[in-house]
């Protein structure tokens, strides 16, 4: 009667058999840190005289939310990095080139079917879309697990949520979550291991699947997980250097609670100030005038996203009164949009097309004016998230920003296929 989570935890501890709302102290196979190391968990560190890490190998460390460094402080936060990094002899060493970390870690063969998984970011979840159970932790519990290679967790309750379908064309896994947020509330699955199932799931692309585990946290969840299938293991094929089981609910698995969403008739959604949790059909509040559109982020920079976008902006202009920003998520991505012609496609159409970063979500650059509206296919739209706290931001799938950039206004992006 288990769930996935609770197989991955009684397999990463000496238990036969792991329950909800059990303590367990779990070993942890991968550990990703970015910029909360040199900000917070080296000083943790010092605090506590730790004076080791247990397990070298098993760290994954990158820069990427401020990326080139863009001030004094900043730079210290890197060096402090770099620092730890050779002190305490990390084996995975990342760099500020690779990307955004919920995509580079994937990419990179850090992340596998059945894997227990944390790092010092929230969006860690995203690893779920590959079966694993990975969620977000803070700086001192992040200090601790270097130390001791070990980290206690209360076992979640999980939730079943099973989508069907069929897809409709043009919908991708960032509307789907916006409408499910909406729905469940985000608070609705908290502390909970949201499961993902259905046939609507098994005809999406890894990139939306990726998509749709990134944003559980905005549910409240621990984590979200898409059992693997074929999909999954050619993804991971030529990336996953080692042998790895999938692991599956039994048919039976005890869940607090469940939700069926037929997604047959679902339209481009776009979700307004100032919660991911505020979705509606795109045609609500289409002619909603915008002075900057995003695409990119760990939510959608991946190349099914820049892919959608580059369709739409062929042979057209953006708006001139609107700021397009598009943002790859990795370098692997980058290069590959070259390869196929998308970046030429963005320049040609007025869009700016930046470096692998978190930057612009975060509003460290491309920050909004007060009284500025941005349409973000990023995963936040929370007051002064991406700049001033009188700016207001919407949230939609990058078909939608594409499709608004060109209009001025939010569109229904299906006007343009």
């Amino acid at each position: 009667m288990p769930t996935i989570a609770e197989k991955i935890f009684a397999a990463h501890t000496d238990e036969q058999k792991v329950e909800a709302g059990q303590i367990v102290n779990a070993d942890v196979d991968i550990i990703m840190m970015h910029e909360m190391l040199g900000m917070r968990v080296a000083d943790t560190y010092k605090e506590l005289n730790l004076e080791k890490v247990m397990y070298p190998d098993r760290v994954v460390v990158l820069l990427d939310h401020w990326t080139p460094a863009n001030s004094i402080d900043v730079a210290i936060v890197h060096r402090t990095t770099r620092e730890f990094v050779k002190k305490y002899g990390i084996k995975n060493w990342l760099g500020m080139t690779e990307g955004i970390c919920h995509q580079v870690i994937p990419e990179k063969g850090f992340v596998w079917p059945g894997a227990l998984i944390v790092g010092t970011d929230s969006h860690t979840c995203t690893y779920g879309a590959f079966g694993a159970f990975s969620t977000g932790i803070g700086s001192t519990d992040a200090a601790l697990l270097l130390a001791e290679g070990k980290l206690w967790f209360k076992v979640p309750d999980s939730y079943k949520i099973e989508l069907q379908g069929p897809v409709p064309p043009y919908i991708t896994g960032k509307d789907i979550i916006l409408k499910l947020i909406t729905e469940i509330g985000l608070d609705g699955a908290n502390y909970q291991s949201v499961e993902f199932h259905g046939d609507a799931i098994k005809e999406l692309s890894v990139d939306s699947r990726m998509t749709i585990c990134n944003m559980a946290i905005e549910m409240g969840g621990k984590a979200g997980i898409i059992e693997p299938d074929e999909i999954t293991l050619q993804w991971l094929q030529n990336r996953v250097k080692h042998d790895f089981n999938v692991i599956t609910a039994d048919p039976d698995a005890n869940y607090s609670s469940e939700l069926k969403l037929n997604i047959n008739a679902l339209e481009p959604q776009v979700a307004k100030p100032h919660s991911p949790g505020n979705a509606v059909p795109v045609g609500d509040i289409q002619g909603t005038k915008i002075d900057q559109a995003f695409i990119g982020s760990c939510t959608n920079g991946r190349l099914e996203d820049l892919r959608i976008a580059a369709k739409i902006l062929k042979n057209n202009k953006v708006h001139k009164d609107i700021r397009l920003i598009i943002t790859p998520a990795s370098r692997e991505i980058y290069l590959q949009a070259m390869k196929e012609g998308l970046i030429n496609i963005f320049i040609d159409s007025g869009a700016l097309v930046t470096h692998p970063t978190c930057g612009v979500c975060l509003g460290i650059f491309g920050a909004l004016a007060p009284g500025e509206v941005s349409l973000s296919a990023s995963n936040r739209n929370f007051i002064g998230r991406q700049g001033s706290r009188d700016a207001q931001i919407y949230l939609a799938a990058p078909a939608t920003v594409a499709a608004s950039a060109l209009k001025g206004q939010i569109t229904d992006p299906r006007e343009f296929f």
